[in-house]
């Protein structure tokens, strides 16, 4: 293929591949058996979080040999390099969940270090558990390089006594265990089935919403979120993938060409029409900060709240990814929010086409079984809902998908716990009632630190069939895959001197849903007098290394929880150098 294609000399890998002064350069590239003509074309970094550390990761590898095929048939050369991963369902209920949301910005941060390193030109990226996606793209926005997302597909569903079965599922039946209704041998038998292939979480959890908002937000082709890990179909989607990412190069369309406010919010309705993970609710932002433009909890809560849920998938209800897939994916639910005029059709995607041109393309409906008709909804509004009020005065957020309006309201007195191992305990020896809310605080991203997930609590709670009894606040995070009234982003944080820090037992919490309401039954006057008793951040062990760092640096979550200025302070664009 004609290399005339590419303006070489308005590209950065010229600063490594061009002229006299770049000998000893080319010579470490001919070391490689990089041929003279590959050399002299554009480069591509297929960055890959590939690990062995759980099956979320494990088929990135292979994947990223379709992605390299694909860019030596649009003419570019391909170079592959890896980073890190925290897969949480390892980390989960332990101190290694510290490390899940501070990866997202390590991942960004040696993507962008890679690129800027060796000058490559382009990046298609490809994630596969929770935090690597947000992170990728990220990095993606942040370069503002020609870049296209690639996901590396959800695992299959376990089966077990005739029904689908997840990793959800797993945890709940801890709680379960926990209760004494769940013997040794059950849990021993649904542990070696709930995980049957590759592929990260099947349900509608953190991984699974963000590589739908992959597509959504334009960065990735069209349905290729969907195919499981498994398949070989995804190879099909990688050689695409690097392909597009030489059309790309090629008419200068960059990262932020595509990520804009409006693709932002399309990206946020499919969050919420999919019953997605609360967990959007801090990736959109970060990825919007990269691009420096202002989106916040609150900005995408706003858009969750009309926002139809249609599409019934786990946790909230009955279906998987590849159900999802099978019935038509994203081009179909995008579809549907478009029969309803809650789509921005002018958004670039990284097909070179429009979200518009794009959906004129799906020739799909709506099945009425995974995803419903627009204009007859599982509920008329998002599954998942902001909060603020004088307990959260910069906004919380809560996953109300698969609850009756009637369960959307919760006022009770609170059981105030200082960590996440404290409510543990108190849940597993069932040292709580029924009506209370349960808060769990120092959790946020600078107080945890790292702002850790509360999957292991809920899912006990969901065990021990309270999951409709009690509600739950935190500072912290909730998984994807939790179930219940529970509120997360809590917000300011316990060790930023949050009202979440001033709480004490018994005092009367009010959560409600509907009205977006989340207050406690405190004067001003009272909450002023505990603020200024308050002794100030409780201390952890974590005084040096990657997490202290992250404790230093990282803001406030409703903007992200993100570490550096953003966008908006650069002096410069990568791809201009």
């Amino acid at each position: 293929m004609s290399q005339s294609r590419f303006d070489k000399s308005r590209l950065p890998s010229r600063h490594v591949t061009e002229g006299p002064a770049r000998a000893p350069h080319r010579s470490y590239f001919y070391a490689m058996g990089i041929s003279e003509e590959e050399i002299h074309q554009p480069w591509v970094g297929v960055a890959t979080c590939w690990n062995e550390a759980a099956p979320c990761n494990i088929a990135l590898n292979r994947q990223a040999q379709a992605v390299k095929h694909g860019v030596k048939i649009g003419g570019g050369t391909p170079r592959e390099f890896t980073t890190i991963t925290v897969t949480d369902g390892i980390a989960m209920g332990h101190e290694g969940m510290r490390s899940s949301l501070a990866s997202r910005e390590a991942i960004a941060d040696t993507v962008e270090l890679t690129m800027r390193g060796h000058c490559y030109d382009a990046l298609v990226g490809l994630a596969g558990c929770d935090k690597s996606l947000p992170g990728m793209m990220m990095a993606m926005v942040r370069l503002n390089t020609p870049s296209v997302f690639i996901y590396g597909g959800s695992i299959l569903p376990g089966r077990l006594d005739g029904r689908d079965v997840t990793v959800q599922d797993v945890f709940e039946a801890v709680g379960q265990h926990q209760a004494g209704n769940y013997s040794d041998a059950q849990l021993a038998i649904l542990e070696r089935v709930a995980c049957p292939s590759a592929g990260a979480c099947g349900g509608q959890f953190t991984a699974n919403t963000m590589a739908c908002v992959s597509e959504a937000i334009g960065l990735a082709l069209p349905n290729s979120s969907g195919a499981p890990a498994p398949y070989e179909s995804r190879d099909q989607y990688g050689e695409a993938s690097g392909v597009a990412v030489m059309t790309l190069i090629e008419k200068n369309i960059r990262a932020r060409d595509i990520v804009t406010r409006k693709s932002l919010e399309n990206a946020a309705r499919v969050v919420a029409c999919t019953g997605g993970s609360t967990n959007a609710g801090l990736h959109l932002p970060a990825i919007a900060h990269e691009a420096g433009i202002d989106f916040d909890l609150m900005d995408v809560c706003d858009i969750f709240r009309d926002t139809p849920y249609f599409v019934d998938l786990k946790p909230g209800g009955k279906y998987v990814a590849k159900d999802l897939y099978e019935s038509g994916g994203v081009p179909v639910v995008m579809k549907e929010l478009r029969r309803a005029g809650l789509i921005h059709e002018d958004c670039m995607t990284a097909t070179g086409r429009s979200i518009g041109e794009e959906i004129d393309r799906v020739e799909r409906e709506a099945d009425g079984r995974v995803i419903y008709p627009v204009d007859a909804p599982i509920t008329r509004t998002g599954g998942v809902v902001g909060l603020k009020g004088n307990l959260a005065p910069e906004g919380a957020i809560v996953k109300v998908a698969g609850m009756s309006e009637a369960e959307q309201v919760f006022t009770g007195p609170a059981r105030v716990f200082e960590c996440e191992e404290d409510a543990f305990a108190a849940v597993k020896a069932r040292e709580y009632r029924d009506g209370e809310v349960i808060v769990i605080r120092n959790e946020g991203p600078s107080g945890g630190p790292g702002m850790r997930e509360m999957l292991a609590t809920t899912a006990a709670i969901s065990g021990q069939g309270r999951g409709k009894q009690v509600a739950l606040i935190t500072d912290g995070r909730f998984s994807g895959a939790t179930r219940g009234f529970c509120v997360g982003h809590v917000g300011p944080e316990a060790a930023h001197g949050g009202p979440i820090a001033l709480l004490r037992d018994g005092d009367v919490i009010t959560i409600n849903a509907i009205t977006g309401e989340l207050s406690v039954d405190l004067s001003d006057d009272e909450l002023a007098q505990r603020r200024d008793a308050w002794t100030g951040p409780r201390q952890t062990i974590y005084a040096s290394g990657a997490l202290w760092k992250y404790a230093q640096q990282v803001g406030a979550t409703r903007l992200g929880a993100v570490t550096h200025p953003g966008a908006k302070d650069e002096a410069h664009v990568y791809m201009d150098i």
